[in-house]
């Protein structure tokens, strides 16, 4: 192994770590929220309104990042909108996966009227603008969590199709392929045993990336008022609020836009981590 690729193969370890123990660690205090949220993320106290973080004077003790306009502690609502950025990010992001990724590899693999028909599928879906789609299906639909789960997994499989589909290209004419049917394999089941272990790499790498864009989304769809409903904390309503007050209680808005910003990152690092630990030159 040369010097080059064991440079990338630390790099891919870096990228696929750092994220990861963020992510892990997100994931822990959402499901733990109950028991470590310093507060009620709904209790509201006037008295408390705007209380600046710890380290800043004139905190009020056991307030780590302060208190909104309506005195709900800022910590607390960050953690379980992490509940609802992870939920929405690993059931929404899964729909898409499977959708599209099943569309993909068929259209892929069996070229002919199937690939047409998804082609011609993905071009019309992609012809609306996937933000205005999402907030269109939402106002649809209705706000509410199963609503914006739905909306991203109805805009996003097209993501899913074209890239696996252009996978399933390549891997269908590879000479293994072309062997277990001289072999005697049917094509289904050479698409089960033989093209589709060599595409989940892919499959599984664009799952991370793709549960980023599901937290944006539902943040934007937030910020507009048009996710759950306005009483539960959402990262995105949490900005919506912090944007009024940025010159007077700036940690309103920083860190819950901290906290989207470090997922998102580490879902975008995570996927590249990924693709990069599947790299058969680097194995």
């Amino acid at each position: 192994m040369n010097a080059d690729t064991r440079a990338q193969r630390r790099r891919a370890g870096v990228r696929l770590w750092l994220p990861g123990l963020w992510l892990g660690l997100l994931c822990l205090a959402a499901l733990a929220a109950p028991w470590i949220a310093p507060h009620d993320p709904l209790a509201q106290d006037l008295m408390l309104e705007r209380l600046p973080p710890a380290w800043v004077g004139g905190a009020e003790p056991g307030y780590w990042l302060g208190t909104d306009s309506l005195g709900r502690d800022v910590l607390s609502r960050i953690v379980w909108g992490a509940r609802i950025a992870l939920v929405v990010a690993f059931v929404a992001a899964s729909a898409a996966c499977l959708v599209g990724s099943a569309l993909g590899i068929v259209a892929g693999y069996f070229g002919g009227w199937p690939d047409r028909l998804v082609s011609r599928l993905v071009e019309i879906w992609m012809a609306f603008p996937p933000v205005l789609f999402a907030i269109l299906l939402v106002a649809v639909l209705g706000a509410g969590l199963h609503s914006v789960i739905l909306a991203i997994a109805i805009i996003d499989w097209t993501r899913f199709a074209r890239v696996i589909r252009a996978e399933a290209m390549v891997q269908a004419r590879m000479d293994y392929v072309h062997s277990a049917r001289i072999g005697g394999a049917g094509r289904v089941g050479t698409l089960l045993t033989e093209v589709l272990p060599n595409v989940l790499p892919s499959i599984v790498a664009l799952l991370a990336l793709e549960m980023g864009v599901a937290v944006i989304v539902e943040a934007i769809l937030s910020f507009v008022n048009l996710s759950i409903s306005t009483d539960d904390p959402t990262w995105g309503s949490m900005i919506a609020e912090g944007r009024a007050s940025i010159h007077f209680a700036w940690w309103v808005l920083v860190f819950p836009l901290v906290a989207l910003f470090l997922t998102v990152l580490s879902f975008s690092q995570f996927g590249e981590g990924l693709k990069d630990r599947f790299d058969p030159v680097l194995r």
